[in-house]
């Protein structure tokens, strides 16, 4: 499905990403990790072509996506921070996806699932930010693509609505949609991600099962897991 080729990225003389290797096969979940600073959002921007790396290259089913932006159409995105304009009511933003992607929706059972019919006809600077997340939700899922990339999708989301989301990213799951999560909460990766990749000074330093994390670092859990990797000294 992704497939990296020896990427680097430098923003001034900051090399954000240090010849990044990556294959990620259709099909399944997967949480790209790793502390602030690591590389995972400039890698995540370059599979979304948001970023241009300095060297390498990224190819999505198949096809090299430099040059390429129709690949885009294969691809849900949920970004961290969504700056839509604030005048804009609700409908009509979700209007203006629709229009923008041209391509079958089902978002009538998304915002009943997220209960949003109350706010249909209010302005996005009305709404608060877990209330923005889920019409965030519901435009990162209403389009059937193959490849779904949520960018801290729990932010905001109350018990109800986490629910919600982890049953959508399972049902996503098995449909045989490829999934990539970046989360900074180690409960919520541990529920619904098969395959952790974790960077580190913008190299990747580990990709497997929790499972596999688990014993490598000789830990109980993902969150004391994760601790001990960012903790451990690495010329990987």
């Amino acid at each position: 499905m992704i497939q990296v080729e020896n990427i680097y990225k430098k923003f001034g003389k900051n090399e954000v990403l240090k010849g990044v290797n990556l294959e990620i096969n259709e099909g399944g979940i997967y949480a790209v990790l790793g502390p602030n600073g690591s590389g995972k959002t400039t890698l995540i921007k370059s599979v979304l072509g948001m970023v241009v790396p300095n060297k390498g290259n990224i190819s999505v089913s198949g096809k090299s996506i430099n040059k390429n932006w129709k690949y885009r159409q294969e691809i849900n995105y949920l970004p961290q921070i969504a700056n839509f304009p604030g005048n804009l009511k609700v409908k009509e933003l979700i209007r203006m996806i629709k229009d923008l992607r041209q391509m079958p929706s089902d978002e009538n059972q998304l915002i009943e699932q997220f209960h949003l019919e109350p706010f249909l006809d209010k302005k996005l600077s009305t709404l608060s930010g877990g209330t923005k997340q889920k019409v965030n939700i519901v435009l990162a899922f209403m389009f059937n693509c193959p490849l779904l990339i949520l960018d801290e999708p729990t932010t905001g989301l109350d018990p109800a609505s986490l629910i919600s989301l982890k049953k959508l990213i399972q049902h996503a799951k098995g449909n045989k949609k490829t999934i990539l999560i970046t989360s900074h909460i180690m409960q919520f990766v541990a529920e619904v991600a098969d395959e952790i990749v974790y960077l580190l000074e913008g190299k990747i330093y580990f990709k497997g099962s929790i499972k596999e994390l688990k014993t490598m670092t000789n830990q109980a859990d993902l969150e004391h897991a994760i601790a001990a990797i960012a903790t451990t000294p690495t010329d990987a």
